[in-house]
């Protein structure tokens, strides 16, 4: 089998290979200005007033949930339909997770489900410290709902933006913040922009920024302000906090920097290809996500729903046929690490029954209407043959 079209892949410009050229050439590769001219980029195209760059977008999650204070004792929600790094962050700091049924209609945490959990927690005793929503697909999550859900039963939200970035909720860009107090992304090669490897964290808090920020270099300061003893040269530094080593690069920075110069074009294209997925699958026996009114999609994945009983004889015949596709995601509850912790199936049936059904099919900006014509024929091909 030769695969012919992927489900996604990145867009590299000469200006892209031109700018990290640049830094290659300059005296700083790592911990430079590039980083500092990311960050800003980012916050100014999210409406946000802090962005912290690290090496990945699990870093950003384990980077989050450490700034808010989550640990032993700790407890996050998050959507069991999500890439398992949203709740392995809680893990990293010792606290414990739990998940919430998705909405079959938009993928996403179900609000109202939300809403009832928390009742129950609050009779028995146990709320969560946080809750993660995924924004699933690049179709940003209810989150004016969700913050006042916050508001009465005391959680901190954490977004995972990951796949939403040039995305809008409410006339605001996904990753504003203005329901959370943190948000997440991912620059993995086929998210909306790329460095190769990196994430991001975003906030409207200074304080969150400086604990980010602290966490990402080792938990070490060189602020003076910071230190508890004086500084006994310009040499001096503290380790104040148990950190890591979550750093982007220079070059990585540069790259991003580039490449949200294009979000805009990323974003229309990825919109332009779902319209067109729309209008070719109409009358077809499959199942779509559905962007709710009020929301912008950044389009990341484009799912369709299949009956779970033909899913994976197509899924295997369209890969066959060259068409990557994939699926996004196996509930996070039903792998074998959070089954011994205690989850299993029928936990939360939604979850489980979307993924029976789910097939993403391809779409990436660098993608024309040719191939997209080609896969659509391959899908009603075989959906007549399942």
């Amino acid at each position: 089998m030769t695969l012919l079209i992927p489900y996604g892949h990145q867009s590299i410009s000469p200006e892209d290979v031109r700018t990290v050229v640049e830094v290659l050439h300059s005296d700083w590769l790592t911990q430079g200005p590039a980083i500092a001219h990311f960050e800003e980029v980012v916050s100014e195209v999210c409406h946000v007033a802090c962005a912290v760059a690290v090496s990945s977008g699990t870093a950003a999650l384990h980077a989050a949930v450490w700034a808010s204070g989550l640990g032993p004792g700790g407890l996050l929600w998050t959507s069991p339909i999500t890439y398992v790094a949203t709740a392995n962050c809680a893990r990293f700091v010792g606290a414990d997770v739990d998940f919430v049924d998705i909405d079959p209609e938009t993928l996403n945490m179900d609000v109202s489900a939300l809403g009832q959990r928390l009742e129950v927690a609050e009779r028995t005793g146990r709320l969560p410290d946080v809750v993660a929503p995924v924004d699933m697909c690049g179709v940003s999550c209810d989150m004016a709902a969700i913050r006042e859900l916050a508001q009465r039963y005391g959680f901190a939200v954490i977004e995972d933006a990951a796949h939403a970035l040039g995305g809008s909720y409410l006339g605001l860009p996904v990753g504003s913040c203005a329901y959370s107090e943190m948000a997440t992304l991912s620059f993995h090669p086929v998210k909306i922009v790329t460095t190769g490897e990196g994430g991001m964290v975003l906030t409207n808090s200074e304080d969150l920024a400086a604990r980010l920020r602290l966490f990402r270099s080792h938990g070490i300061t060189r602020d003076p302000a910071m230190m508890e003893s004086p500084a006994e040269g310009p040499w001096s530094y503290e380790m104040i906090e148990l950190g890591h080593n979550l750093r982007m690069s220079d070059i990585q920075a540069a790259l991003g920097a580039s490449q949200m110069t294009q979000l805009a074009e990323f974003v229309a294209r990825r919109n332009d290809l779902a319209r067109r997925y729309d209008t070719a699958l109409e009358g077809l026996p499959v199942g779509r996500q559905s962007v709710p009114t009020g929301m912008q999609s950044a389009y990341h994945l484009y799912v369709i729903r299949v009956e779970a009983s033909d899913r994976t004889e197509i899924f295997r015949r369209l890969l066959a046929a060259g068409i990557g596709v994939n699926v996004h995601y196996i509930p996070v509850h039903l792998q074998p690490y959070y089954r011994r912790l205690g989850f299993g199936p029928g936990d939360f049936p939604e979850a489980e029954q979307y993924y029976r059904e789910a097939i993403t099919l391809p779409l990436f900006p660098a993608m024309t209407d040719e191939e997209q014509d080609v896969v659509v024929a391959a899908l009603i091909r075989e959906m007549e043959r399942a």
